[in-house]
Formats: structure tokens, C-alpha cells, sequence
């Protein structure tokens, strides 16, 4: 058994001090290996940066020799040891839905960061002890013992995030024999009778799509904060989900926001904790786990936490259309979609996934991941006469590989889009997957099989629509965010990071927008801008041919002459 005692000596410190028990010691090196890295989040997080203060005792208690082969590796000499114990705190002061963060209210622990691998003993019983106030209450899906936490092994250990605090509002539902718990932490008053209520709807709708479900329980761990904050972390029997603030979360945008993520979270249970690329299977925790497949495990699952809200009415359409019309936006203004594929931004998650990064260079294997996913749902019925949906190829992944421990390859998902539709989708996936490309015509082809209109409405921000730049009010001023390549403000000179100081001479106050509408019409506009610490004036005018730029994607479904649309109907109840 491997043993991890845990407790705080000052939680304003923000420190968590941990001793590791190792016991049966029969080798003469213990090699200690703590992860890179946290699956959900495809980059390398290097927790160790986060660890201060290593010692190693043996039974005695007299200290003994280690060192440190790699930055988040270490090795121990354990002659004439029976058993050790690995002394070191960890420092948690990041509270987010995949971080550590420890203070006087709660102990809060995503294992994988500071749980050291024991090597050779990864399929050894694991045990948290918690010396923590008899007041507070916990929050995991592992099994508890008193304050004592049980894992069956690493893996699960570390895929077990748990929360232990005085005050956690706690509920849950039932379906299908299955326990799903609710837990609120922070300041809030959530309303368990809707929340339950909407839950139990795309709860069921989960299980009938896949079917049959891997997992006995599960727990949903919110950690509410009091500004707004949107974060979801996927594990196989739980998520932690960071949401805020507080006082808007049973309604209005905030709890859409706490519906959607949930519903992605979980189908994540099946989709990436079950249904694993061939590169994550297993997880390798000390380096990056290289995969071209993000638009399925991170796309299909943004496509459904949508859509199966739509399918099972807690969204309305004018709800689904809004999200959908957020994530064409995403796609329409990315201008990295003409450099970088799907497949080959999934591979770049681990360089600058989760960053703005260099301006198009790369896409979003989230929203451009969904497109793909809508897109193959609608031809996948085109080419069986609406008998066949994107949900049986996700099924097929299931029993496949999800139920068979086995990690699918990257032809594979073409091959079984094939099976299900009786067609070659070879072009498809060299065109939108693999290659660089925007998706307007085949998003076209799908919106009107489905009877649904597409537009493309000018953008009220003139700045946006005229001159192809986006601006934030940062201070007084408008920093620049993006600029459209060869848009006005390209050829100008204004790029990223540029501040406009002042219009036509005119000094803005968190008004630019309006004086920038003002001037207009003038054939030429003057900018002064701070360009890197540069005081600059720069000339603006429109785009003699009339293009324009960073249009609003708008979605309107049109009912058929009977006001039935067959192909519309069998799509959302699919």
C-alpha cells in the first residue's frame, strides 16, 4: 500500500504538506515520479514548480540519500530500507476546476499534481489521510473512511479530485440505478429542485445515447466563486466545474453556462475517459501525449454537451442556435483556420493550445472540432436517408475500443464514419480535418438539408465590420485585439497590442467606438496609437472595393410548407 498523509500548518500560506509512506520496501532504489501534466488540459503544467522542500526518512527516522534525475523526477536510495517516508509541501493557490488551491475554508486536490508515483507500485492500493477539522465534509468519488480516502490504484487516485470544507451544499439524483451527486462549494443558494430537474433530463438522454454506462456514480463538484468564471474538468466518475458568480447561478446566462459545461463533462465519461486516442492509452504523465484526434475527443463532446440539451428540451432552439451561431463566430473569425487543420492544431494543444498565441497560426479544436462533428451528423444522415446519425459512430468508438481498454487510431474514425454511412468520406476529411480550410460551403450544404437558413449580418462594431479590427477598452484606451489580415487596419499598420490613444485628434475615454462611428464618412481617419511604448499617428480609410469584415453568423430555422421538417425533427431527437 501506498499512503499519503496530508495537512496545513498555516492555510494562509497556501502551502499543503504531504508525507509519503511507502512500506515493503524491497529494492535498492525507489525512483518517485510526479506528472507533467493533467488530461483535460493538453499541455504540460510541470507541478513541480509548485514543490518545496524534499526530505527522505527510513523507518528510523534518520534522513537518507536521494537525488533528482529530471525536473519532476526523483530517486531514492533505500538499502537496508523497509520503509520510507518522503517528505515535501505543495503549493495551492490556483482555484480553477483542474488546479490545487488550499486555504482556512477548504483543502481543495486534483491528486495528479502533487502525488509523487511511486515506481513499480502504480497498481498498489492508494490511501489519502486527511488531517483536517472533524467539521469539514468532503467531496470525491473516491471511497472515505473517515477522513482516510481509497483508491484502487494510481490511476485512480489521480482521476479523483476531492474537496474537504465545512460548507458544501450536497443533493443528488437518481437514473437508471445510478447515483449522481451535486456538490456546491462556495457562496451560493442553488436550487437543487431545478437544478435536479434539468440535470435528470440530459443525464438520461446520456445513457440512452450510449446506451449502457461504464461507471456505478458520479459527482458533479462545483466550485463557485463570487465573479464570473467558466471551467470544467472531465474525470471518469466526477468533474470539478468552477463557476461564478455566486449569486447568478440558478438563472440567466450563468446557469445556461452551468448546463452546458455539465452536460459536456459528463460525456466526457464515455468520450476520452473510455473512448482514448492509442497515444493516451495509457496515459503517460511525464511527457506531451501527441494526438491529431482533439476534434473528436474534445469536438464530438462540444458538439453533443450542446445538442443533447436541445434533444432533451431544456434547451429551446433559440437557446441551441444561439450557442451554435457562438461557435460559427469562433470559427468565422479565426483567420489561423487558413493555416493550421483541426488534426494539426490538436497536435499543437501542447505547444500553445490554451493561450491567444501568435496571431493565426492555429485553430480551436473545441468549436472547429463541434463544426466538424455537426457536419458529419447531417451528411451521415444525407447518405442514409436520415437512418443514421454521428451517434451510431460514436456508439461503434464505444463498443470498439471505450469498452475493449483499446485506443483508437486516427483512421479509424474514418473508417467507421464509412461503415455507418456506406460512403467515402476520405475527401471530406482531407478537405475540413486535415487541411487548412474554411467551412462555409459544407456548413451551407448542411444548414439547408436540415431547412435551416444561414446569414451573414453586418457587424454593428464599425471598427469590426469596416476596418477589420477588434478592440478591447483597457484604462481609457482601446487596445487592439485582432486584426483581419490585409483588412484596412493591416494595410495601416495597427496590429495586436497597439493602444488607440485618440481619434482625429480627439483623446478617447472607453468611448472609441463611438467617435470612430462619428468620423465615419471622413475618407481618411487620423489614429494616434501606443505601439510598443511608440507614440505613432496612423491613417485609416475603408476598403475602396466595399469588403467587409467579422460578419455575425445567424441562424433561422424555416419550417417546410406542412410545418414538418423530417430531416430537421430526426436531427434534433437524435
Amino acid at each position: 500500500m501506498v499512503k499519503y498523509l496530508m495537512h496545513q500548518k498555516n492555510p494562509a500560506s497556501h502551502y499543503i504538506y504531504i508525507d509519503l509512506i511507502i512500506d515493503k520496501v524491497n529494492t535498492n532504489v525507489i525512483q518517485l515520479q510526479l506528472p507533467a501534466w493533467r488530461p483535460g488540459r493538453y499541455e504540460l503544467g510541470n507541478f513541480a514548480k509548485n514543490v518545496k522542500r524534499v526530505d527522505v526518512f527510513n523507518e528510523k527516522n534518520e534522513a537518507i540519500k536521494f537525488k533528482k534525475l529530471s525536473k519532476d523526477l526523483w530517486e531514492v536510495d533505500t538499502k537496508h530500507c523497509s520503509e520510507i517516508k518522503v517528505t515535501y509541501s505543495y503549493y495551492a493557490a490556483e482555484l480553477n476546476a483542474g488546479a490545487c488551491f488550499a486555504d482556512a475554508n477548504q483543502l481543495y486536490v486534483n491528486p495528479v499534481h502533487c502525488c509523487l508515483l511511486v515506481k513499480g507500485r502504480e497498481q498498489e492500493q492508494h490511501q489519502v489521510e486527511l488531517n483536517i477539522p472533524e467539521t469539514f465534509k468532503i467531496a470525491t468519488s473516491l471511497v472515505i473512511d473517515k477522513q482516510t480516502l481509497i483508491a484502487q490504484n494510481y490511476e485512480e487516485l489521480v482521476d479523483s479530485p476531492f474537496v474537504a470544507c465545512a460548507e458544501i451544499k450536497t443533493d443528488y439524483y437518481q437514473i437508471e440505478n445510478i447515483k449522481f451527486h451535486l456538490h456546491f462549494i462556495g457562496e451560493c443558494k442553488p436550487d437543487f429542485e431545478k437544478i435536479k430537474t434539468d440535470f435528470s433530463a440530459f443525464t438520461r438522454k446520456q445513457l440512452e445515447f450510449w446506451g449502457t454506462c461504464p461507471v456505478t456514480e458520479y459527482h458533479f463538484i462545483f466550485q463557485v466563486v463570487t465573479h464570473k468564471f467558466y471551467h470544467g474538468v472531465e474525470h471518469q466518475k466526477s468533474t470539478v466545474i468552477a463557476i461564478g458568480p455566486g449569486y447568478a447561478i440558478n438563472t440567466g446566462l450563468v446557469y445556461e453556462d452551468i448546463l452546458g459545461v455539465s452536460c459536456h463533462e459528463l460525456f466526457h465519461t464515455w468520450n476520452i475517459k473510455y473512448i482514448r486516442p492509442a497515444e493516451m492509452l495509457p496515459y503517460d504523465y511525464t511527457k506531451e501525449n501527441y494526438a491529431r484526434t482533439g476534434y473528436v475527443y474534445e469536438g464530438f463532446t462540444t458538439y453533443y454537451g450542446d445538442k443533447l440539451l436541445l434533444t432533451c428540451a431544456v434547451f429551446n432552439q433559440k437557446q441551441y442556435f444561439k450557442t451554435l451561431e457562438e461557435r460559427l463566430v469562433k470559427h468565422f473569425h479565426n483567420f489561423g483556420r487558413y493555416n493550421l487543420s483541426v488534426a494539426d492544431s490538436s497536435w499543437e494543444t501542447w505547444l500553445d493550445g490554451y493561450v491567444a498565441g501568435s496571431p493565426y497560426r492555429k485553430t480551436n479544436i473545441y468549436d472547429e472540432g463541434s463544426l466538424i462533428a455537426f457536419m458529419l451528423d447531417v451528411k451521415i444522415m444525407q447518405a442514409t436517408h436520415n437512418t443514421k446519425f454521428l451517434k451510431d459512430v460514436c456508439r461503434l468508438l464505444y463498443a470498439r475500443f471505450g469498452k475493449m481498454n483499446k485506443g483508437y487510431k486516427e483512421e479509424d474514425v474514418l473508417h467507421l464514419v464509412n461503415e455507418v454511412s456506406g460512403i467515402d468520406f476520405s475527401e471530406f476529411f482531407a478537405s475540413y480535418v486535415n487541411s487548412a480550410n474554411d467551412f462555409e460551403t459544407p456548413l451551407k450544404e448542411c444548414f439547408n438539408y436540415l431547412g435551416i437558413e444561414f446569414l451573414k449580418e453586418n457587424n454593428s462594431n464599425c471598427s469590426e465590420h469596416f476596418f477589420g479590427f477588434k478592440t478591447l477598452d483597457v484604462g481609457h484606451f482601446a487596445k487592439i485585439t485582432l486584426v483581419a489580415p490585409y483588412s484596412p487596419a493591416w494595410k495601416a499598420g495597427l496590429f495586436a497590442g497597439d493602444e488607440v490613444l485618440a481619434v482625429n485628434g480627439i483623446m478617447v475615454k472607453n468611448n472609441f467606438g463611438q467617435w470612430l462611428q462619428y468620423f465615419l464618412n471622413e475618407e481618411i481617419i487620423s489614429l494616434t496609437i501606443n505601439s510598443n511604448e511608440q507614440v505613432k499617428t496612423l491613417s485609416l480609410s475603408k476598403d475602396k472595393k466595399g469588403n467587409t469584415y467579422f460578419f455575425n453568423p445567424v441562424l433561422q430555422y424555416i419550417e417546410a410548407e406542412n410545418n414538418k421538417n423530417d430531416a430537421f425533427n430526426l436531427w434534433k431527437m437524435s
